[in-house]
Formats: C-alpha cells, structure tokens, sequence
C-alpha cells in the first residue's frame, strides 16, 4: 500500500468477529469490520432480532481528534442503519 490516508480492513469474511485494527504508518487510521451476528435487542419496548455489525476505528491522535472520530463512526453506524440495496445505482 503506498500514498494511503486510510485502510478498511474486513475480517468478517473469515469468521472474525471484534478485532482491534493497527494503523498501517504512515496512515492515520483504519476501520475494522467483523463478522455480521444477529442478536435480540430492544426496540420500542420490544424484543427484536438485528443484524449487528462489530466496527472498530484506531486512529493516530496526534492528526485525528477524538471527538471527529467519533462523529465519524456515528455517521459510519448510520450509514449502516439506513442503508438500502435497491437504492445503489451502478
């Protein structure tokens, strides 16, 4: 890898659930994704099955502040949430 900011390291693809991904140098952060499990969670006072997807951001916090890293996943999380297969146009 070479001239890269940024990696997207996926493990779920081989039955890896959480992990913690190192930053590759001279990057300044990495995403992590793990294995996709359904689970039960509440939702408005109801027992539901969801897909829950593991993420997990390391970043180097001399150049990322920690407060953008986390909007960062908020919206990373809510992409997720949101997202609809028939709505990609290729």
């Amino acid at each position: 890898m070479k001239g890269g900011t940024f990696t997207i390291s996926n493990q779920g693809g081989i039955g890896s659930g959480h992990f913690t991904p190192i930053v590759n140098l001279p990057e300044v952060a990495i995403l992590g994704l793990g294995r996709g499990t359904m689970k039960a969670v509440v939702r408005e006072d109801k027992l539901v099955a969801r897909l829950l997807l593991p993420l997990a951001l390391s970043y180097d916090h001399r150049v990322i502040d920690g407060a953008a890293a986390a909007r960062f996943m908020v919206d990373v999380v809510k992409g997720f949430e949101n997202f609809k297969e028939e709505e990609i146009k290729l």
